[in-house]
Parts: structure tokens; sequence; C-alpha cells
């Protein structure tokens, strides 16, 4: 028979509901609702800003999936993520090697590869934007070069790529570092009794042990790749002839949604970019015994 509540433990309760509510409430408002709208969303033909939506049920689905446009913008946003995802990691994981020994000056090294997270965005794009100019820009001043970094079709998704890929690496640097200080000594110290060289006890200790650490980081970087804006909105021009050979997913939901005014569509733009990426990260989950190594 199910106990009644004390007076001090229904008092207990109302005081820890108190405590959550705001969270409970936070994620409601922020969160659940906004999916739930975008779902339905998706499946109308929505007026000014949102309101008199008609139900068309698929044909929102039929119009994304058939434009040329919506798979540009998923070419584009793949190819940014080839090249920003394994980059970043490599180069990533390689400072934090070096930045996990003992040496001077350690502490001024790690703050110096941070400080690009902790910039502001507008910032990073104006001083890319510098860098990158034709006429005037630092790069092809030292190069002596007339290259058209951004402008130029063929090059401008790589010179977006570099710049996601500069803005990411401290952030995955500090990650590896925590990882690797999780490993125990005694590993190295056994190996270098062995006779085993640095980069045999790389290969051999810190990358299998560190695969934990390197699968999440894998996980997470293709899914911020796969949904980047920010790089686009703010280093493009609207103009730019290249804008279309770049153009992200989440940029294209922007200009459908906010450009436009056709939430509907971009709406349905942003549930296909969902299912994507539950299908990539399914995959990745699939893997995840074969790859990493749990001690």
């Amino acid at each position: 028979m199910k106990q009644k509540m004390t007076a001090a433990q229904k008092n207990e309760a109302m005081w820890a509901w108190l405590f959550v509510a705001p969270t409970m409430l936070g994620l409601i408002i922020l969160n659940f609702y906004p999916i739930i709208n975008t779902v339905y969303q998706s499946f109308c033909k929505t007026g000014d800003f949102g309101r008199g939506n008609v139900f068309i049920g698929l044909k929102n689905y039929a119009t994304v999936m058939s434009d040329g446009e919506t798979w540009q913008a998923f070419i584009n946003t793949i190819k940014y993520a080839i090249i920003e995802v394994p980059f970043s990691i490599v180069i990533a994981l390689v400072l934090a090697v070096f930045l996990n020994r003992k040496m001077h000056g350690r502490a001024v090294y790690r703050t110096i590869f941070f400080l690009p997270m902790v910039c502001a965005p507008a910032a990073v794009a104006m001083v890319w934007r510098w860098l990158y100019n034709q006429q005037f820009g630092l790069l092809n001043n030292i190069f002596h070069t007339n290259i058209a970094w951004i402008s130029d079709p063929k090059i401008a998704w790589i010179s977006i790529g570099v710049i996601g890929v500069w803005s990411i690496i401290g952030y995955n640097m500090v990650l590896f570092i925590s990882g690797l200080q999780e490993i125990p000594k005694d590993y190295y110290e056994a190996a270098e009794i062995d006779g085993a060289t640095g980069i045999r006890q790389f290969f051999a200790i810190t990358i299998p042990l560190l695969s934990p650490t390197t699968f999440f980081i894998v996980q997470t970087r293709i899914i911020g790749a796969l949904t980047v804006f920010d790089l686009m909105f703010m280093v493009m021009d609207k103009t730019n002839v290249a804008l279309r050979k770049v153009e992200s997913v989440v940029y294209l939901f922007y200009q459908y949604a906010f450009t436009n005014g056709d939430k509907g569509r971009g709406a349905t733009l942003v549930m296909v970019l969902l299912i994507f990426i539950l299908i990539v990260t399914a995959i990745l989950q699939k893997s995840e015994k074969k790859f990493v190594f749990y001690n």
C-alpha cells in the first residue's frame, strides 16, 4: 500500500519543482515548441509572420527535393565538412600532443590557439575578408599573387573551409588535451623500457586510448559542419558570384525563411537537414564499437 507523503516530504517536493520549473519552462518554450512548430510548418504554406498557415501536405518536400539549389547547398555543406572536420581534428591532435608536454610558455601557447574560439564571429569575418581581399589583402601581398580567394567559385569553398578549420582548432585541442591527461603514464614508461620510439608510442598507445575523445569530437564536428551558417553569412556578400557554390543548407534556409518570407519551405529544408544528420549520426553510433577503444 502506497504511503502518504509527510508534510516535510511535500514541502521538499514543492521546492524541488520550483527549482526545476524555470529549466522545464525554458526547454518547452525555447526548444520543444519550436521543434513541433517547425515540423507543422513544413507541411504548410505559411503566411506573413508564420500566420495564416494552409496545410498542403508533402508539396513543400516535393518542391525542396526537386530544387537544384537545395542539392547544390547540400553539396557545398558536405564539401565544407570534408575540409573542416579532418583537418581541424588532425591539426588539433598534433598541437595537443606537443602542448601536453612540459615546456616553457605552455599556457601562453594554449591560450593563443584557443583565442579564435572566444573571438566574435563578426570580427573573425572582417579579419579574414581583409586577408582574402584580392587587391589589398595580406595573402596576395605576401605571395605576390592576384587570387580572388572568396570571389572565384572554384576556390571560394576552400577559403571558407580554411576559416572554419582555423576557428575550431583551439576547441578541439582543449578536448584532446583533456583526453591525453586521462591516459596513465605507466603505458608510456613501459613502452620506453621496451624500446618503443615516440612515434610508435603515439600510434600504439595515444591513438587507441584517445579514441573515445576523438569519436566525440568527430561526431560533434560533423554535426557542427553540417549546420554551419555564420561563415557564409558574414564573409560572402549577397552579390558575390561565388555565393551559389559556397552557401550552406542553413544559409539557404535563412534565405527561404527570412529573406523570401517562405517559412514553410524553410522549415521543410530544416527537416530534410535534420533527417540527414540523424542518418549520419546513426551510422556513426553503429560504427562506434569498431573504432573506439575503452580502457
